[in-house]
């Protein structure tokens, strides 16, 4: 069979280079985790109104004290911006198979830059609400397409330490949110910290549009019009009108339209179906779930909790300054621990189960202390081996899967650990803490949790998974062999395939 030529180059370098794409979505990433660690900090989130025994009421401060929120209105604050990128991440990880990955990241930052500056300007619960929830929608398109990007561009024997770099981003934007937060809150308004969010994205959004758009492994080329999977390139062009020997077929446009958009949605079908079978996927994102359910309550209430238990006046600073030093140091040594034993698939399951085992270990004993020195010392260590997660865990999901299948399936483990996990878990550890009524009891029972985590990525030591990182490259077409080369340095036309 001979098909006409498919120009699949790629588009001439910019001024991008690898270490400046990783540079740039690490500045992303930590505004996105900034903003999330903000609305946590006790400065922004500030703390409902109280009355002592003798009658003497305090008003509260912060978004809490303003809007009068109870503790579980407050977790379901928390949790509204997650609804946003639940819905929207798996929207944008199908519309990258038919529209450029690139720009979506740029549509997606100009609504999260719009969202948190309207935060600013709420006034109840619901207005906050609903931006938080857009605020959620603009970040779904980044964290389903970065570290695909970012896989690609890596070099080989570093894809785990890029990766871990990339995450690392998250406990370090958590941390400097809080610290960011605590100061903003205090020294001028909450309402302030989201303006001064807003404005340091938006340079970011912008360059989502102007730069010229990069190609993504498994994709056809940037600059082609068309981001459809190369393996599926022939059927998108019978989808479009012609046949495999570039002959033109005489459709009826409206039936065409139908067939796209019947073709996308059975795409989409195939790719949840592939994910749900695929044991390795389904097992590391189980661990997740469990994983980030702590760690999101940790993060939205850990302030808190020191607070009260340790009596923290400056809880924020404290717990930024842990989590930034522990994230650093735990994420950068497991991305780059993987490397050193060789980035398989069941090496990253052993790290996975042995850092988070031993970190719940040392967490849970932390809050059995009752001197804040102690707490400190122990808790800090217990972060490290925690955070060490971060890349193993999203090499994983990338390599069990073939290149095309990635934005997908970053899309549906964003979706589920923060449906399953973080998302209830704020609202819920607000609810057993009004119960209980004892932060530190609170603290114990939610860390218990991560034992399950460890207990689950232990599991898949002992499933078979094999990194499918160029099997597409065994399922394209004749006429787009050469969109192999380097996703963002090199490139070449291809020449027409012959019989």
């Amino acid at each position: 069979m001979v098909s006409g030529p498919i120009n699949d180059s790629a588009p001439t370098p910019s001024w991008f280079t690898p270490k400046r794409l990783l540079g740039l979505f690490c500045m992303i990433n930590l505004l996105n985790y900034v903003d999330r660690g903000a609305i946590a900090s006790n400065g922004v989130n500030g703390s409902q109104g109280s009355c002592s025994e003798s009658g003497e009421c305090t008003s509260g401060s912060g978004i809490q004290g303003d809007f009068s929120l109870s503790n579980f209105e407050d977790g379901v604050l928390s949790s509204a911006f997650m609804v946003g990128l639940l819905v929207a991440s798996p929207i944008f990880a199908s519309l990258a198979k038919s529209h450029n990955p690139f720009r979506l990241i740029g549509v997606g930052l100009s609504v999260w830059t719009v969202a948190v500056a309207g935060c600013g300007f709420t006034f109840n619960f619901w207005s906050i609400t609903i931006c938080r929830m857009f605020v959620g929608v603009g970040e779904a398109s980044f964290v389903s397409l970065a570290a695909p990007f970012i896989d690609d561009n890596a070099p080989p024997s570093q894809k785990s330490a890029w990766l871990a770099i990339f995450y690392m981003c998250i406990s370090t934007g958590y941390a400097l949110g809080y610290i960011y937060g605590g100061l903003v809150g205090d020294y001028l308004n909450w309402r302030c910290a989201f303006w001064g969010e807003a404005i340091l994205m938006l340079p970011f959004a912008v360059l989502g549009f102007v730069v010229k758009p990069l190609q993504l492994k498994g994709f056809a080329p940037a600059d082609s019009g068309d981001a459809h999977p190369i393996s599926e390139v022939e059927d998108t062009e019978v989808s479009k009108g012609k046949d495999v020997n570039n002959q033109s077929i005489n459709t009826h446009p409206g039936s065409t339209d139908a067939y796209s958009n019947l073709s996308q949605f059975s795409r989409f079908l195939k790719d949840m179906k592939a994910l749900l079978l695929n044991k390795v996927y389904v097992t590391n994102v189980l661990g997740y779930i469990s994983y980030n359910f702590v760690l999101g309550a940790y993060s939205y209430w850990g302030p808190k909790a020191g607070y009260y238990i340790y009596n923290m006046s400056d809880a924020d600073l404290v717990f930024g300054g842990i989590t930034i030093v522990s994230g650093i140091f735990g994420t950068l040594a497991g991305g780059y621990a993987l490397d050193v034993m060789t980035s398989t698939i069941s090496n990253a399951f052993k790290l996975l189960s042995a850092a988070t085992f031993f970190g719940a270990i040392c967490c849970f004993g932390a809050f059995c202390f009752k001197s804040v020195y102690g707490f400190l010392a122990l808790f800090s260590i217990g972060e490290i081996l925690v955070l060490a997660t971060q890349g193993p865990v999203n090499y994983v999901s990338l390599k069990c899967v073939k290149p095309s299948m990635r934005p997908m399936s970053m899309a549906i483990s964003t979706v589920s650990i923060h449906i399953f996990g973080d998302v209830p878990s704020s609202p819920l550890v607000g609810v057993l803490q009004d119960y209980v009524n004892n932060w530190r009891e609170t603290a114990l029972i939610l860390t218990s949790i991560l034992f399950l985590a460890a207990g689950i990525w232990f599991i898949g030591i002992f499933l078979h998974g094999v990194d499918r990182f160029d099997e597409d490259r065994n399922h394209q077409i004749a006429t787009t062999e050469s969109s192999e080369t380097t996703p963002l340095l090199h490139g070449k036309i291809s020449e027409p395939s012959e019989p």
